[in-house]
């Protein structure tokens, strides 16, 4: 996704083979311990399951070990993640600047994550020797063992970005270097002055330094890690440690162990090819109507949202098999890539999606709620896509027979096993008989199963790439919550979260006009920050609020979570809207005047959400 990519444009031997080889050795240094534990995460969780369900003799080792190797998957994961260039950024202002301008803005994309990396090695290295004296209960082994995870994928990070700087040219690297410099020597020599200003100081730190950051194209977690240590460097004498502690905390919640486990179902449900069996089932059914396979889009969007949990994996597994047909029948390519990113926004709430477990984690909703409540207001936005859908298809079904019953038949025959997936993976939640991260570990031994005995595909080859991959996304997803954690942390440290929480509680309008300046917000926070890094960081502070004005957890939860997809989703600067650009092979420029009226569609589908309680809560019971 040309959106969320540094430049891993890889080193041609001329260029310097050195740089190379030595890329090509840390990455296999990194990649492959992290693929490994990926493997070990979902076998060790997967022993606890079995044994605590089947035999009824729970091991008590098991969520302990999986905790401490989560932390390594983690940050080796996120280590990954910055090699290959996927930490999530927005690059939508840079990509208008001219060559030069880009090239100065992807070194300080490098430089700045390097210089905050060895701002905290120190202080990681010191928090993880601190460890050494509290003991695991179960293992009894000094938690110095897990926290370690910390400070060596500091390490590797920095080394990747030391080769990355090598690669640059020198006048732009010190070109930028000197940039920081002036800025650091503004903020001592102003810090008297920083400081005298209360709160206010803030502004300074975590809007113009943290957004300037992210319109610069450097990547969010970093943008959240440096606004962070300049503030506390800046106007207090907080020691980093706390930094180094707080991004340990946020990557180590039990519910977001489920993170890795379902980005890890998402590849294996499109690579035994269950996603394409529930689509060839839609199809037969409604593929002969007008709109058809408009519909066919948002029904395969809602099932396999519901199994992969991660939105470009969705898309990706939905539109290979759906688009090529769509634009045969007459379709413009710019209206298939529009419907293509509203479903990815209409789906954000469809159990289990990432989004709902990291909230829950954050925020400390019942993971069981966010799941049922998040599939009726899937279900109202789905509802006024296909209505708009059909208003602006072009599709030519005239001629088109509807398959008959046996065609039909066959196809749910063969679909069958893969939409008992979702369902499984729902009602066990949702009924409490099995966790999140639990239930991800049985969905993933049901998908491995179905692939090898039912469907017989199973491409071995593809295996290390998806742990590879899966290890990498998981890293960047983890990384920013560690890093939004700190900066959370640094802000109610500060006092912000009480004035924030005064501010929207004196709201005009009572909980519905606290309600619509949600909205507003974190459409703009979707489409700046990113869905998970937006909630990640304000969900703490608006929560506590949004109780005390009489807005239930879970219907706020949802409507914020939409909210966020729609910016998300929405050009110039939402990530999601240019993945879907990529998946369908189209250009953004193509899709980008044709999409507003889905937006639209989202937006009124949100309101209702909003001003309709019941469709979050009513199933609740």
């Amino acid at each position: 996704m040309s959106a969320m990519l540094l430049d891993v444009t890889p080193v041609r031997v001329s260029e310097g083979g050195w740089l190379a080889r030595a890329d090509a050795w840390l990455g296999h240094l990194v990649e492959a311990p992290a693929a490994v534990l990926v493997v070990a995460e979902v076998l060790v969780l997967l022993a606890g399951v079995i044994s605590r369900f089947v035999f009824d003799s729970p091991i008590p080792w098991t969520d302990e070990l999986a905790s401490i190797l989560f932390l390594w998957l983690a940050n080796l994961g996120a280590a990954v993640a910055l090699r290959r260039g996927t930490h999530m950024r927005t690059t939508a202002l840079v990509s208008r600047w001219s060559e030069r301008a880009q090239a100065r803005a992807e070194v300080l994309a490098i430089a700045l994550p390097c210089l905050w990396l060895l701002m905290l090695i120190v202080p990681m290295a010191e928090y993880a020797q601190d460890e050494w004296v509290v003991q695991t209960p179960a293992l009894s082994w000094p938690n110095t063992v897990r926290a370690a995870a910390v400070p060596v994928g500091c390490v590797f990070m920095i080394g990747m970005c030391v080769l990355r700087l090598a690669r640059r040219s020198l006048a732009d690297v010190l070109a930028v270097s000197a940039a920081i410099a002036a800025m650091a020597v503004a903020l001592w020599l102003g810090a008297d002055w920083l400081q005298s200003i209360g709160n206010w100081n803030l502004v300074i730190f975590f809007a113009v330094l943290l957004g300037g950051g992210v319109l610069l194209g450097v990547p969010i977690a970093f943008c959240f890690g440096m606004a962070t240590v300049a503030f506390l460097l800046t106007v207090t004498s907080t020691p980093l440690s706390v930094v180094a502690g707080r991004i340990d905390e946020g990557m180590s919640s039990l519910i977001l162990l489920a993170v890795p486990l379902f980005i890890l179902l998402g590849h294996l449900v499109e690579m035994t090819g269950m996603a394409k069996a529930m689509v060839d089932f839609l199809a037969s059914l409604l593929g002969h109507v007008r709109g058809g396979l408009s519909y066919v889009l948002l029904g395969a969007m809602l099932l396999v949202s519901g199994i992969s949990g991660a939105k470009t994996a969705d898309m990706a597994a939905v539109a290979p098999v759906l688009l090529p047909e769509m634009k045969k029948r007459g379709n413009h390519e710019g209206e298939l890539i529009s419907l293509l990113a509203a479903s990815g926004a209409m789906a954000e709430t469809i159990p289990p999606s990432l989004v709902l477990i990291t909230i829950g984690s954050v925020a400390g909703v019942s993971i069981s709620a966010l799941f049922t409540g998040g599939i009726l207001p899937g279900v109202v936005l789905a509802v006024l896509l296909a209505l708009l859908a059909r208003l602006r298809s072009a599709e030519i079904a005239h001629g088109l027979q509807r398959a008959p019953i046996g065609v039909v038949g066959r196809t749910l025959l063969v679909a069958l096993p893969a939409l008992l997936l979702p369902v499984l993976i729902r009602t066990a939640v949702v009924e409490g008989v099995a966790t999140a991260t639990e239930v991800s570990t049985i969905g993933i031994a049901y998908a491995v199963v179905a692939g090898l005995l039912i469907y017989r595909r199973f491409d071995w080859r593809r295996l290390y790439p998806m742990l590879v991959d899966t290890a990498a996304l998981s890293g960047a997803i983890l990384f920013i919550i560690g890093t939004a954690t700190g900066m959370s942390w640094a802000l109610t440290q500060s006092g912000f979260s009480h004035g924030l929480a005064a501010m929207m509680s004196s709201v005009p309008g009572g909980k519905y006009g606290f309600l619509l300046v949600s909205i507003a917000a974190f459409v703009v926070l979707g489409s700046v920050l990113e869905g998970i890094p937006a909630m990640v960081l304000f969900a703490p502070l608006l929560f506590p609020v949004a109780k005390a004005i009489g807005v239930h957890e879970v219907h706020y939860a949802m409507v914020i979570i939409l909210a966020m997809g729609i910016g998300l989703f929405a050009p110039p600067f939402g990530l999601g809207y240019y993945a879907a650009c990529t998946i369908g092979r189209v250009n953004p420029d193509v899709a980008v005047r044709r999409i507003w009226p889905y937006l639209g569609a989202l937006l009124a589908g949100l309101l209702i959400v909003a001003f309709v309680p019941w469709f979050s809560i009513g199933l609740l019971g």
